[in-house]
């Protein structure tokens, strides 16, 4: 029997998935502090066209760097969750991101490893948040030696495994999967080009280990110089070129002395960006370079500069936008307007001013795999319609929710691969 569970999840990971219908994500962090040039904002008065709300930050306590913590800075930490809740009653996410650029992460063994897992699922089930980001800089991920696939360093090792975890301990609270974003610096992922070793290329184990689980992946392209792109040619920041090469490059995937890095589907990729010129040290990008960037990835726009792309027609799937910061984006002080990401964002993509209508994948099939029966999770519990079909596309089954969280039963299903599809999203399970 485990055979077979472990041949039928391989099957899962290698087979192509089915589109799924996402919403465009604009992805922004949000302050928890208040600075004079770019002001706290209450959570719930934050700008409707952003969708993931990423809290900035879970950090270690104080005299350890894997115990983590969150104490809002403004209001009281039941205020702040019902902040969270009002957000999510708008059919938006909100996350907690963990690290930062001041606030170093290392989980040197499998003691502190658990501490990390135990601090984390009680930060976010208290607060009722909808998943974490991992934004974990400096020495926080180091590679010593191993190769992507089988990386040897402690940190990365449990750092993999407590995710894991922590996701687990998610599912089994909620009855569902857990959002995961991450927001390595370039060094960190397209670095890996130039050299795998210490920070070059540290995040790869990390995101190849977790690819399947992965929401959305938002390098940072800021504060970081320049970079080779796929075509061995150097790219510098702030330009539309770097914006493009480098997100290929993760589309795509590369090759590094650590093995290759198999790249991610485009609609688990978003392009992150400063909100201003003011938000970041350097990679600030104009938001007409920004758009035609973006147009040219999406497939919609000419190339806008030397670099051209691996695929024709470019990556019409493609996730959306991260900015750092909300807060920052919010301020007319260093950009020619407030919420001019934002703007950009909704040009670019098309989205309605408000993103209340805009909702991430919503419905969830679990268990998966599963054996006798399985559970449609919906956030409505009107009569809607759902239909399974098999790996060749043939429909074997058709009934209706009755509830947020269907029963239905796969027992004379044969072993393999199917697909449930409920409000034009299609989601994939496994029967063994």
């Amino acid at each position: 029997m485990m055979k077979k569970l472990l041949t039928i999840l391989s099957a899962i990971l290698l087979l192509p998935v089915w589109a799924l219908s996402q919403s465009p994500a604009l992805v922004g962090y949000w302050h928890n502090w208040d600075i004079t040039s770019a002001p706290y904002i209450m959570l719930d008065s934050v700008d409707s066209r952003y969708n993931i709300i990423d809290v900035a930050f879970a950090v270690p306590q104080a005299g350890t760097d894997y115990q983590m913590e969150f104490i809002p800075e403004q209001v009281s930490p039941a205020a702040f969750a019902l902040q969270v809740q009002n957000l999510q009653n708008q059919g938006r996410k909100v996350i907690i991101s963990m690290g930062g650029a001041t606030a170093p992460v290392s989980l040197d063994n499998t003691v502190e490893r658990d501490s990390f897992v135990s601090s984390m699922t009680s930060i976010i089930n208290f607060y009722g948040f909808d998943g974490i980001d991992i934004d974990f800089e400096g020495s926080s991920v180091s590679v010593s030696g191993g190769t992507i696939a089988s990386p040897v360093d402690a940190k990365i090792i449990n750092l993999i495994d407590a995710v894991k975890q922590i996701m687990n301990n998610y599912y089994v609270t909620h009855g569902k999967r857990m959002i995961l974003t991450m927001a390595p610096e370039t060094a960190f992922v397209q670095g890996g080009m130039s050299a795998f070793g210490s920070i070059w290329g540290a995040y790869l184990p990390v995101i190849d280990a977790l690819r399947d689980s992965l929401e959305i992946l938002h390098v940072q392209l800021y504060n970081s110089g320049t970079m080779f792109g796929i075509d061995g040619n150097i790219y510098t920041q702030g330009t539309a070129d770097f914006i493009v090469a480098m997100t290929e490059a993760v589309i795509q995937g590369f090759n590094t002395s650590g093995g290759m890095f198999a790249g991610l589907p485009a609609n688990k990729v978003a392009v992150g960006l400063p909100a201003c010129t003011n938000a970041a040290g350097g990679g600030y990008t104009d938001t007409a370079s920004v758009k035609a960037a973006l147009d040219y990835l999406l497939g919609k726009g000419p190339k806008p500069g030397t670099y051209t792309l691996v695929q024709s027609g470019g990556y019409p799937t493609l996730r959306g936008m991260m900015t750092w910061s909300i807060n920052w984006d919010a301020v007319n002080n260093c950009s020619s307007s407030s919420y001019q990401y934002a703007e950009n964002f909704q040009k670019i993509f098309g989205t309605g001013t408000s993103l209340a209508e805009v909702k991430l994948q919503n419905i969830f099939v679990f268990p998966n795999p599963a054996s006798d029966k399985i559970y449609i999770s919906t956030n409505s519990d009107s009569n809607k319609p759902f239909y399974i079909y098999d790996m060749l596309g043939k429909m074997i089954m058709s009934n209706h929710c009755s509830s947020t969280k269907q029963e239905v039963n796969i027992s004379s299903f044969s072993n393999g691969i199917y697909y449930v599809k409920l409000e034009n999203q299609i989601l994939k399970f496994a029967k063994y």
